[in-house]
Order: C-alpha cells, then sequence, then structure tokens
C-alpha cells in the first residue's frame, strides 16, 4: 500500500469545510498532518475555534492548528465574512461549546514552512479559503514554491461568472493580490474552481437519507447543515447544495477524479473585475509582453470525470464512490460520501469498496452542467 500522501488543510470552517475535514480524516490515502485557519466564512479567530471544534469531535486532537492572518497581504483590504451563508458561528449557528484545545505557537505561515522542509516535495496543500497563509508562506520562505508538493487550492471562477458578483469567486476575491501571489508562484498549483464545484451537488433528498441514520457524524452534519440548505434555496433556487470543499479535497487526494487543462492564470486585483481570475492556455504567442509572459503555468480542473467510458443505455451518467462513507461516518448506515468519482458511462452500477462498507453512488446528468448526487446502499 502507498504512502498516505501528507496534507496541510488551509481552512475557514464553514460547513462545507466540516465536511471536507472529516472527509480528510477518514481517508486511508492521506495524512492530515495539521490545519491552518484563515478568515473567510468566518474571522480568524473563530475560524480556529472551529478547526480545534472538529478535530474534537472528530477524536482527532492529536492534529495541530495553527492560527492565520487576520487581514490581507495588503492589510488595508474590508473583510468579506460570509456567514450569511454558513451562520453566526460558521457552523450552522448551532453555537457548540469552545473546545478545550488550544492552537500551537506558531502563525500559519511558518507551521507550513516548516513542514515543507521537514518533508521536502511530500506536503500537500489543501486550500480551502482566501490564500492569503499561503502567500505569506511565499514570503517568509522565496524557496517555498519549491519545497511544496502541490497546493490544491478550491477558488476561481474559469469561464462562469463568480459567486461573489458575475466577475469573482469567493476565495479569490477573498484576497486578490495573495491569489495572484500564489498562481504565479511556480509552485505546483492545482485550481477547482466553482465551474468544477457546481457540477458536483447533495440534493435535498440525499440530506434526508442522512437524517435516518443514527451515526455521530451523521446527526452532526445534519445539524449544521440546515442554514447551508436555506441559503442555496434562496440564493440559487436549488433543492440541494453545492459541495466545494470536499470536491477540492477529493482533487487533492485522487487527481485523477478530474478532467484539467493547463496554463498562466492571474488575477484582477482592483476595480469592479476585482478577484476575476484571467486564464491564459498560451496557444496565440502575443507580439508584445503581457503581464501573462514568462509566468508559471498551473492546472486549473474543467469537470468531474475521467477518462474510463463507455456507452450508455438511456442517457445516464453514471458514476461511482470509492472513497468514504459520511462517517464509517455513519457507524455503517446509509453511505454518504461525495464526489470521489469516475463519470462513466455503463450500462450496470458499479460496485467498489467504500471505508468499512459497499456504497454506489449514481450522478444523473442534469440540463447542462449539474450532477445530481443520488445514493444507494448496496450488499455485498
Amino acid at each position: 500500500m502507498a504512502e498516505p500522501k501528507k496534507i496541510i488543510i488551509d481552512t475557514d470552517p464553514g460547513i462545507d469545510d466540516a465536511m471536507a475535514i472529516f472527509l480528510a480524516l477518514r481517508s486511508p490515502e492521506v495524512e492530515v498532518i495539521g490545519l491552518t485557519t484563515i478568515y473567510g466564512n468566518v474571522y480568524t479567530t473563530l475560524a480556529t475555534r472551529n478547526a480545534l471544534h472538529l478535530l474534537e469531535i472528530a477524536g482527532r486532537t492529536d492534529i495541530p492548528v495553527a492560527e492565520g492572518s487576520h487581514v490581507t497581504i495588503t492589510k488595508g483590504t474590508k473583510l468579506r465574512i460570509a456567514d450569511f451563508v454558513h451562520g453566526a458561528d460558521g457552523l450552522g449557528n448551532q453555537n457548540f461549546p469552545p473546545p478545550k484545545a488550544k492552537p500551537i505557537a506558531e502563525s500559519a505561515a511558518a507551521f507550513i514552512v516548516q513542514q515543507a522542509n521537514l518533508y521536502p516535495g511530500k506536503v500537500t496543500v489543501v486550500a480551502l479559503g482566501p490564500l492569503t497563509n499561503i502567500a505569506l508562506a511565499i514570503e517568509l520562505d522565496p524557496a517555498f514554491p519549491k519545497k511544496i508538493g502541490q497546493i490544491v487550492l478550491l477558488g476561481g471562477a474559469f469561464a462562469v461568472n463568480g459567486n461573489v458578483n458575475p466577475a469573482a469567486e469567493a476565495n479569490i476575491f477573498g484576497d486578490p493580490d495573495a491569489a495572484d501571489v500564489v498562481f504565479t508562484s511556480g509552485a505546483d498549483v492545482l485550481a477547482v474552481g466553482i465551474n468544477v464545484t457546481h457540477q458536483v451537488v447533495l440534493t435535498d433528498a440525499d440530506r434526508d437519507k442522512l437524517a435516518q441514520s443514527d451515526g455521530k457524524f451523521a446527526r452532526y452534519l445534519c445539524k449544521i447543515l440546515e442554514v447551508y440548505f436555506s441559503y442555496h434555496h434562496d440564493a440559487y433556487s436549488t433543492r440541494g447544495v453545492y459541495l466545494h470543499d470536499p470536491t477540492a479535497l477529493l482533487a487533492a487526494v485522487n487527481p485523477s477524479l478530474m478532467t484539467y487543462t493547463e496554463g498562466v492564470v492571474r488575477v484582477q486585483t482592483n476595480g469592479i473585475t476585482r478577484g476575476l481570475t484571467l486564464f491564459y492556455n498560451k496557444q496565440k504567442r502575443f507580439g508584445e509582453v503581457t503581464e501573462w509572459s514568462n509566468k508559471p503555468t498551473v492546472k486549473v480542473a474543467v469537470t468531474v470525470g475521467c477518462s474510463h467510458r463507455c456507452e450508455i443505455g438511456h442517457g445516464a451518467a453514471y458514476g461511482l464512490i470509492k472513497y468514504y462513507d459520511w462517517s464509517s461516518l455513519m457507524n455503517g448506515e446509509i453511505p454518504l460520501m461525495v464526489v470521489s468519482c469516475f463519470t462513466i458511462h455503463m450500462n450496470q452500477q458499479s460496485r467498489v469498496a467504500a471505508v468499512g462498507e459497499i456504497a454506489s453512488v449514481q450522478f444523473l446528468l442534469q440540463k447542462s452542467t449539474t450532477l445530481r448526487l443520488t445514493l444507494e446502499q448496496l450488499t455485498c
């Protein structure tokens, strides 16, 4: 068995952050060596509290939490906090008691640099919030981009409208200057934008199935999901929620689950298009030097899917989930794991081992882009 991939999750918990963190902790493919915190869904102080709380819920208080920046890298930018999406406490307005553990003394940037030096080329940072901590790590150690194994980031709206305004996605909008530093740093960057995460939906019906479980983690998720569902119903008129952070986490666990393009990404840092991610595929050679010239390329996710395809029966697009039940998460109840899928066209459902049980997930292609997640428990 391959050695687990060492990951640091840079997070602003956040309801879908909680789902991604639980997902990582249940994955045998990865070793979570730390959580670092950042503003975004909540302010940084509350993000730290929530990260410690989630590790306490999961029984993993051995994992260190390093508190991140409270300001953008330019320090003068007003923070945008998405408490209207995740609740005032970031976790569905549940007002959980404070965790017993405390963050470590090192800052998030210092911790990330320390781990990259300790395990050169072997650490993946999964960045689920604004990229301030990652940019500060680069500032702290200019060689960091060559020492870190990979940076998988949730951010950007590539060839689609944003979710803050028509131009910008929330994480990039949160600190566009930091994002531009990261995209042009020369690190191995893999960006998962909302053009992909909006393809992955946890439906109202799926939540109802989750509520049938007596599992500890299932009950926890059902508590915090109500606010998240209400926001999506109002903002998108959709009967479900987008699984942004779990999708990015699974891209880090197994990049082959998605398709990618490669090119130079720059970020607009001011004006009405502040936070816009601009992708250059390098197919045209411009006659003059541009702000994209001689910049390193990054990978940008395009679709949830892979090359394993065959003909289908009735036009349905079927996918399968290999990875995790939202808790063994659910103590053997209905398996609810999100995206670790190939999008496979096939005449029959496939079965694969999930954590401790057999699970199959069917993705039904709706309209042009949205994949609807439906769940079915299978016997061995």
